[in-house]
């Protein structure tokens, strides 16, 4: 699978994952969590998503400008997703709050991902 087509089918799976999960929080969990543990699972679900579609952004944009910005912009999103969003739903499932500490490491590597989609619009094309 090309990486064009693999960066949207992960985006599209995370989106999916974060639709479930959403629900699970607003449905499943609602009861059995303190309110401030809800906010924290619902964070991981709304950062999820969003990265999600980024993350299929990145697929569309490989089509048109291939380039290794875009590649390290697509795992470092993909990372995120796990690291950041992760950390949260274990965090308040298992109440282990030390995951609290590994959440920003996630958050880094949103930044850098942005930080190389910038970078990947900016960059001259060959002949430009």
């Amino acid at each position: 699978m090309d990486l064009q087509r693999t960066f949207v089918a992960l985006g599209a799976l995370f989106a999916g994952l974060a639709v479930a999960l959403g629900a699970f929080g607003a449905h499943a969990l609602r009861a059995s969590l303190a309110p401030r543990d809800l906010e924290i699972f619902e964070t991981g679900v709304r950062y999820q998503m969003y990265h999600a579609l980024a993350l299929i952004l990145v697929g569309v944009l490989w089509a048109y400008r291939p380039q290794s910005s875009l590649l390290a912009a697509g795992w470092l999103f993909s990372a995120g997703i796990v690291i950041f969003s992760g950390s949260l739903y274990l965090l308040v499932i298992t109440n282990t709050r030390w995951l609290g500490a590994v959440t920003p490491l996630g958050g880094v590597a949103f930044i850098l991902a942005w930080i190389c989609m910038a970078w990947a619009a900016l960059r001259p094309t060959a002949g430009s």
